[in-house]
């Protein structure tokens, strides 16, 4: 029976470590996506202040600022896809997190079990002696 208990302990452990490094990989993709929504701000902070101020002094630096302009918005286009992929993967890493939760409430549920079923064991063992050889084994122990 202590094998039981024993190998159910190292399932527990096992199944503790699972979840662990599940709220790991949740905590790793929730700050890809706080990370790529403050690039995405930044981006499109910079774009707004490319055309603030009206000093045009060619149409060259015009044509330059348009062209940042467009290069700024196809990539917030490309991090807003990138953004959308984040939050797909946190919402996986977290449907894998809460599936290694309940690996883990089950592994702490069977390893009670065999505790308890141990227990049972020996106070079975126990009952079965007859009651005068309980009696003696006391008598000795004293």
């Amino acid at each position: 029976m202590s094998r039981l208990v024993s190998s159910r302990k190292r399932l527990l452990r096992v199944r503790h470590v699972q979840h662990s490094q599940a709220v790991a990989d949740v905590m790793r993709a929730r700050d890809e996506v706080s990370q790529l929504s403050h690039n995405a701000e930044r981006i499109s902070r910079v774009r707004a202040e490319l055309f603030e101020s009206a000093e045009h002094t060619n149409g060259a630096a015009f044509a330059a600022q348009r062209e940042l302009a467009t290069r700024l918005e196809r990539a917030g286009r490309q991090i807003d896809g990138a953004i959308y992929d984040a939050r797909r993967r946190v919402d996986e890493t977290d449907a894998r997190r809460l599936h290694a939760d309940r690996d883990r409430e089950v592994a702490e549920r069977l390893t009670e079990q065999a505790k308890a079923a141990r227990e049972a064991a020996a106070e079975a063992r126990l009952s079965a002696i007859p009651r005068y050889r309980r009696m003696q084994s006391k008598e000795t122990d004293a």
